[in-house]
């Protein structure tokens, strides 16, 4: 295939057969046949009804549809249904997100162009976008989109928005120059255009050389497709614990049966026992406080500016252990900001002021004072050579926003904060002619006519003595662009407020004051200016662009984000490790990392930063070699990214990968957490993701890691509270039968403790605040068992506690009647339930450290549970019900203080537990 970008324009037309006329209609044809139609086509797509389908795949979901069709088999019908509608609620939510994650390719196809300009046969013809074939020229104009892939044949003034594809933020200039890098990436392939990009400014004409999938953009729609979605930590364990489930079920089955039938109990009444026994070792409440508890989170991340779109993204937040962020806009504010000031005799440090040099201006904020005269000129030239202008922002009331290109809006807002206003400028000083930008030279010029009489008294001060000093010429022409370019057409230098010779003294400062605003991150421009006796004719590079006086420099950045210096520590003690990408110069990379604590102020360059260069020439292996090392990739195209993930996650990183453009949506999607940017994102990296910022901030991806690693904190509580629950329930009724006692509970009072002692405490552990120490611990292994870090061994002890506590109010209450003694272990069983879960809920503090008020919907559960328990007991309509009598008060204290065993117990252990540490 032809390396379109390094081929002149001839070369590229003899290559694909076509003529500056365009292809005969015979021609297309044939081609069409060939190459097929212009369109993205979507491949393994999977229909509702699979998708529907598959969420009822899962271990745990099979676990139960089985407990619900016994319990149905078993005449249990409202234990049967409330088990299925919690199957199908969990379903439908699951069913939601799944299919939203599928339309990221409908997305990405609304990039496509209804109909093109092109020439067929010598004439300009309207043609369908899906028609067009390679060969075909098409024509080009603002507000136009780009139809396929294209090698530009003519260019005026052509400008390309790619920031969708690039993520370059400012129109690219285009021409039809060869590169002679046959490995120039997409941003610097300057006499081409993609598909899905869109026409800022001027016109053009192009020559088709990829359609359909073989563009760009279907580059990345094959990527897309062709990642494959990976089960979450969360699902991962759910299924495991499903799995432990059954067959813990399975083996209750067996051992009751035959225990029964060995005690010469009757086969189907022994069946029926089991097969109750099994239903209830199921936690059918699982899912759906799973589910409450993603959702709950996921509302209170948005509260925080976090809008999650795939609802187990909440908890696997939790498990990142790499967090890969852009830097302008994520990690910086995405507004240019002028912070250096360089003139013959003096320079300005304004970082001291960075928070009012921005892209606004507010109502009564004070000004930074009159400048000194030279640095009153390099600001004002600097204005003047500018299309940008301030305008009132409603928002602000009263106050203003630039508009127009970043760089030059901060210019115009510098210049503002000196009382050097634009408007009042260009009153005095109108522009008469001027030399647009073009990136060949990398400047731009304007001419304006200087007052010829007094200075005006109707305008700021500031005005007034720029006017008063200003070179005494009928015109002025003012240029700003490249600072070394400038040099090379500057012989005069201005100093004080006088013209003098250029020496090479003065060229050497020059040179080493731009070095070092360079080294120090910044984007530079330098000012010039050129008296005019008369307006030259014609006003052109030619007549106005040489014998230049140099005025001064100017350095700006987009500078870091206040907030984010402090994320980047909890990061840090999170033992999460940030890593900065960006398409910036490898300098400005690691000077805003290292002012941000992404990496030390001391540390080198060389082990620290990857270009993107040199990436595109690593392999996936020699990358995993040094990732670990490198925290900014600097130079790097979107489609790097897919790489840098691999490279992490070959190496057992669990990675979060923020993203804006559609080039990065084949990377959002192949990371753990995909982030997109709320602001700036496309809506093709927004459906390719897991999670959007709402505010497109790096320190929101923190506190989203905080939610996530709560959450799950907040599932392991409930698997320890409800299977401890569980294992105590089973314990009981298997070993009452083993020591000869009668069948404690009945099957009704079994479902009681099921849905309502377990449920509703369950539901509030769900909403526990975080642990002060949530994000000063390393991440939770993504590969960790739901029963690992002691959670199984809790399980298994508390239960068998809570078990015996119950078996022992049995033995000792067995000389009563039946009725009482039931009532009381019934009673014994569900108050120390609620003793279990005031104690689940730190692992090492304890419930008074906590305070009984920090978790108000669990202490409303738990009194709630507990008066609904008394109800059971007490009003005589639910004795007939749950075949229960009322208990005297010395029995219900007797049960009270056995309840309040595995409470004392689990608190007592986290004392010991702190000793022993």
């Amino acid at each position: 295939m032809a390396v379109w970008h390094t081929l002149d324009r001839e070369t590229t037309l003899e290559q694909l057969q076509t003529q500056p006329g365009g292809l005969t209609n015979e021609q297309a044809a044939e081609r069409l046949e060939r190459y097929g139609p212009n369109e993205l086509q979507e491949r393994n797509v999977r229909s509702p009804w699979v998708v529907l389908a598959h969420q009822f795949t899962e271990v745990m979901v099979i676990v139960l549809i089985v407990a619900a069709i016994i319990s149905f088999a078993l005449g249990e019908i409202t234990d049967a249904i409330i088990i299925l509608l919690i199957v199908i609620l969990n379903g439908v939510l699951g069913f939601t997100q799944e299919y939203r994650a599928e339309r990221a390719m409908a997305a990405l196809k609304q990039l496509a162009v209804p109909t093109v300009r092109v020439r067929r046969g010598g004439q300009i013809r309207d043609v369908e976008s899906t028609r067009l074939v390679p060969g075909d020229i098409v024509l080009l104009e603002a507000g136009s989109r780009v139809p396929a892939d294209g090698r530009v044949l003519e260019s005026a003034n052509l400008r390309i928005e790619e920031a969708a594809l690039t993520g370059e933020s400012v129109p690219v200039d285009k021409t039809d120059a060869v590169i002679e890098d046959p490995n120039a990436s997409i941003g610097d392939r300057h006499n081409m255009v993609f598909m899905g990009t869109s026409v800022a400014y001027g016109r053009g004409s192009a020559v088709i050389v990829s359609t359909g999938m073989e563009t760009e953009l279907g580059n990345i729609a094959s990527m897309l497709q062709t990642v494959t979605e990976q089960k979450t930590p969360l699902q991962q364990r759910m299924a495991e614990l499903g799995k432990w489930l059954a067959l813990g079920a399975l083996a209750i089955v067996v051992i009751v049966f035959f225990i029964g039938v060995l005690r010469g109990e009757p086969l189907a009444t022994m069946f029926l026992t089991a097969v109750s026994l099994a239903v209830a070792a199921v936690p059918e409440g699982l899912p759906a406080v799973v589910t409450i508890a993603l959702a709950l989170g996921a509302q209170r991340m948005v509260r925080r500016d976090a809008l999650i779109r795939k609802l187990p993204a909440v908890e696997t937040l939790g498990s990142v252990t790499t967090i890969c962020s852009d830097k302008t806009g994520t990690l910086t504010e995405n507004r240019m900001t002028v912070i250096a000031l360089d003139v013959a005799g003096e320079s300005v440090n304004l970082t001291a002021n960075l928070e009012r040099m921005g892209a606004s201006l507010k109502p009564d904020e004070p000004g930074l004072g009159e400048p000194q005269e030279d640095i009153a000129l390099l600001l004002a030239a600097a204005t003047l050579a500018n299309d940008a202008v301030l305008e009132a922002d409603e928002d602000l009331r009263g106050g203003y926003h630039a508009v127009g290109d970043p760089t030059e809006g901060a210019l115009v807002v510098a210049a503002a904060r000196f009382d050097l206003w634009k408007s009042e400028l260009e009153r005095f000083i109108p522009r008469v002619a001027e030399v647009p930008f073009t990136s060949e030279r990398k400047r731009m010029t304007t001419v304006h006519r200087l007052p010829d009489s007094d200075t005006p008294e109707d305008t700021t001060n500031a005005v007034r003595r720029l006017l008063g000093y200003i070179p005494d010429k009928p015109y002025v022409a003012f240029i700003k662009g490249s600072a070394d370019g400038l040099l090379s057409i500057s012989n005069r230098i201005w100093n004080q407020g006088q013209i003098e010779e250029m020496s090479e003294a003065w060229r050497q400062r020059i040179h080493e004051a731009n070095n070092e605003l360079a080294a120090n991150g910044m984007r530079v421009l330098g000012v010039a200016m050129r008296p005019l006796d008369s307006l030259p004719e014609p006003a052109d590079e030619k007549t106005l662009e040489n014998e230049l006086v140099f005025v001064g420099l100017t350095g700006m950045i987009d500078p870091p984000r206040a907030e984010v210096r402090d994320a980047v520590a909890e990061c840090r003690t999170a033992g999460i490790r940030p890593v900065m990408i960006t398409g910036d110069h490898p300098l400005t990379a690691l000077n805003i990392a290292r002012e941000l604590g992404i990496i030390a102020s001391n540390s080198n360059a060389d082990s620290h930063v990857i270009t993107g260069q040199r990436l595109a020439e690593m392999s996936v292996d020699e990358l995993e070699d040094v990732v670990e090392d490198v925290s900014v990739y600097a130079r790097v195209s979107p489609e790097h990214k897919v790489k840098i993930v691999e490279a992490l996650k070959e190496r057992g990183h669990f990675v979060a990968m923020t993203g804006d453009g559609v080039n990065d949506a084949p990377a959002l999607k192949r990371a753990d957490i995909g982030v997109a940017m709320g602001i700036t994102g496309t809506d093709v990296s927004k459906e390719a993701a897991d999670m959007v910022l709402l505010d497109d901030n790096f320190a929101t991806i923190v506190h989203a890691v905080e939610e996530g690693r709560t959450i799950y904190e907040n599932i392991r509580r409930f698997v320890k509270y409800i299977i401890s629950s569980n294992v105590g329930e089973i314990f009981l009724m298997l070993m009452a039968p083993v020591l000869g006692l009668p069948i404690p509970l009945s099957a009704v009072q079994l479902l009681w403790i099921n849905l309502v002692t377990d449920g509703l405490p369950a539901l509030a552990l769900g909403v526990e605040p975080s642990s002060p120490d949530v994000m000063q611990r390393p991440p939770h292994p993504p590969t960790e068992g739901v029963l690992a870090r002691g959670v199984g061994w809790y399980v298994l002890l508390v239960g068998v506690l809570l078990g015996s506590v119950s078996l022992a109010t049995e033995f000792i209450a067995r000389g009563m009647d039946p009725a009482v003694w039931q009532t009381m272990v019934f009673t014994t069983l569900g108050l120390s339930q609620m003793g279990n879960v005031l104690a689940v809920r730190s692992e090492r503090r304890t419930l008074f450290e906590l305070g009984l008020l920090s978790n108000k919907p669990l202490l409303g559960a738990v009194l709630l549970t507990v008066v609904l328990q008394m109800a059971v007991v007490y009003v005589p309509f639910l004795q007939n019900i749950f075949g229960t009598t009322a208990l005297t008060i010395r029995q219900l204290l007797f049960v009270l203080g056995l309840s309040a065993i595995v409470f004392i117990a689990v608190e007592l252990s986290k004392l010991i537990r702190r000793w022993r540490s």
